[in-house]
């Protein structure tokens, strides 16, 4: 029974470690498309600046996956509020009050959730064990 649930945690821990791989190339092929669209258009924006930042958080959280074994939690919170930001950038002619109101409010809603997990971290860490 040892034997076979070794076997499948190596197997698990293989997938885990080919799915990150899979994320990481992925990402850097995005950033090298990106790269070469602002290099064709001769002009860098914000939203182009706030996208590159989004992929190398995504490659931070794979690299601290890595490093740790454990998923930090507030990672995709930071690139889901940088991800609401460049919305805002991108789309802020297209938008009407009430929905920029709510992107603006989610925002605000996950950096509540951050200073929350922060809070938590700090006042309750976790053993060593853990």
């Amino acid at each position: 029974m040892n034997n076979m649930r070794g076997f499948a945690h190596k197997v698990l821990t293989w997938a885990q470690d080919a799915g990150l791989l899979i994320i990481s190339v992925f990402t850097l092929i995005a950033v090298g498309y990106e790269i070469a669209k602002i290099i064709d258009a001769r002009v860098v924006t914000l939203a182009d600046l706030l996208l590159l930042f989004i992929y190398l958080e995504v490659l931070a959280m794979v690299s601290i996956y890595l490093d740790s074994g454990k998923l930090p939690v507030r990672m995709p919170l930071y690139i889901a509020i940088v991800a609401l930001a460049r919305y805002l950038i991108l789309d802020m002619k297209n938008l009407d009050t009430w929905r920029m109101l709510g992107i603006a409010g989610a925002a605000l809603l996950i950096a509540i959730a951050v200073l929350a997990i922060r809070y938590g971290h700090s006042r309750y860490p976790y053993n060593e064990k853990d």
